[in-house]
């Protein structure tokens, strides 16, 4: 998915930037950059950060820069940040989001004469560069974004950086968070509000969909009111948001509680201790241990220091690998025990049957499952949280699809959870995963467990709606 981070300080901005953008580390390991601002120049660095953490590649280039505005990014995809010349003047550029129109819009810049793109590698537009592009054709920098947004399928979230201080646009319909922080004498924007407090920002205003401000040393000036639509992905919250970090003022950390204790208040299974997936998975348990009274424990403990989010590599054997080589696994809290596992979600499943079948190797006698959220089956086309090139990578669509004999078909009729299709589809996971039990949230419980109106958040994954 990827984060960004800006700060615009009365003093240097360097130190505030630096780990400020490296609290975004969890959301990708593709690319990591900075760029600061000082005495007429941009200042960037740019590395690959897919076999090491952003602090180790960028803590001798802080060194070499200066300025007392800059902003940073983890990007699960492309080269960022940009520093781009147009009639607009010189000006540093990093998004969050995605582009599913991305051929569509260079095409019809490619039709405008002295048009041209980068080239990535495989002949790939750079989805920042093209933002960037759709902002140069309007005569402003706030009519740029408004064009660019207007014109993007999908979401795209960004932070423009000039010689005086920063824009920072939320997407138009809110799906992915910004939120302002300030301090004395100085001001921050971020996607994790778990970037700020141990920098001593508070936080100053959560951005709402489609909101423009201007960041400088005076303080924070709205540019564009914001929309009356809002679709945040409810997903951050289940998944991939940070635990200590607030998502429209609600913790991720008090929702994965609510969310295990509602999976609780509607099961009965009888086991001897409950247990969470690390690292996500651990919130949803405790809530789900504390709601039925039952002893939590770990029965795998994550190696953290040099392994990555098993999502997040673009190879399906490094991913297996990472999945395996970080968990380790606790005989003694295993053996002879009945299991419940909360996890986040169940994805392609293709990690958690090798998870199960570890525990069991380990002497489990029932190993019982309680995904935080309903099943998966539509593909997001909002944002980049998963590498599956295919719905039919989905655990929950596959099994759906089987059940019909086609490829092709539709989950409409498996989406209800009292239907005999659902059931159907969760028995067909449960026995792939090889699971004792199998037992999903229920839409309604999860969108209570966020604690706002179902048609602020963004469900397509679970349920195709849209606005």
């Amino acid at each position: 998915m990827g984060g960004f981070f800006g700060v615009v300080s009365k003093s240097g901005c360097v130190e505030d930037l630096f780990y400020g953008t490296d609290y975004h580390s969890h959301l990708g390991t593709k690319r990591g950059g900075l760029v600061a601002h000082h005495r007429g120049e941009f200042i960037r660095f740019i590395h690959n950060i897919e076999n090491a953490q952003f602090r180790s590649k960028l803590q001798d280039d802080i060194l070499k820069m200066r300025g007392r505005l800059g902003i940073g990014v983890i990007s699960d995809y492309e080269d960022q940040p940009l520093i781009i010349g147009s009639h607009l003047g010189v000006y540093a550029i990093v998004t969050v989001g995605v582009v599913r129109n991305l051929d569509e819009l260079a095409k019809n810049v490619f039709g405008k004469r002295a048009a041209h793109f980068s080239e990535m590698s495989g002949g790939e537009v750079n989805p920042t560069e093209l933002v960037a592009t759709l902002i140069n054709q309007e005569a402003t920098f706030e009519d740029g974004i408004r064009h660019a947004q207007d014109a993007i399928e999908g979401s795209c979230s960004i932070l423009l950086l000039t010689d005086k201080g920063i824009y920072a646009a939320r997407d138009k319909l809110g799906r992915t968070p910004v939120v302002t922080g300030a301090k004395d004498g100085a001001c921050a924007v971020t996607l994790e509000t778990c970037a700020l407090p141990n920098m001593d920002y508070e936080i100053d205003r959560y951005l709402g969909p489609g909101e423009i401000v201007w960041i400088t040393e005076d303080g924070i000036e709205r540019k564009q009111p914001p929309g009356d639509r809002v679709q945040i992905c409810a997903f951050l919250w289940v998944y991939y948001g940070y635990p200590s970090s607030h998502y429209e003022g609600i913790n991720v950390e008090v929702v994965r509680n609510r969310c295990g204790a509602a999976l609780a208040r509607r099961d009965s299974v009888e086991v001897d201790l409950v247990a969470g997936i690390p690292d996500s998975g651990t919130g949803h348990a405790i809530g789900y241990a504390n709601e039925r009274h039952l002893p939590y424990a770990r029965p795998f403990v994550k190696y953290t220091p040099t392994w990555p989010r098993s999502f997040i590599p673009h190879n399906q054997r490094v991913r297996d690998l990472v999945a395996v080589m970080k968990l380790i696994p606790i005989r003694e809290l295993i053996e002879d025990k009945r299991l419940v596992f909360c996890e986040d979600s169940i994805v392609r499943g293709t990690q958690l049957k090798q998870t199960i079948q570890r525990l069991y190797d380990c002497g489990a006698k029932e190993v019982h499952m309680r995904p935080a959220c309903p099943p998966l089956v539509y593909g997001c086309k909002f944002l980049n949280f998963s590498r599956s090139r295919s719905e039919l990578d989905l655990a929950a669509r596959r099994s759906l699809c089987r059940i019909e004999g086609d490829g092709n078909a539709s989950p409409e009729a498996y989406i209800d959870p009292d239907s005999e299709n659902f059931q159907r589809m969760v028995e067909g996971v449960r026995k792939r995963l090889n699971l004792t039990t199998l037992q999903y949230q229920r839409m309604n419980d999860l969108v209570a467990a966020i604690g706002l109106p179902k048609e602020k958040l963004c469900t397509y994954c679970w349920d195709a709606a849209e606005p």
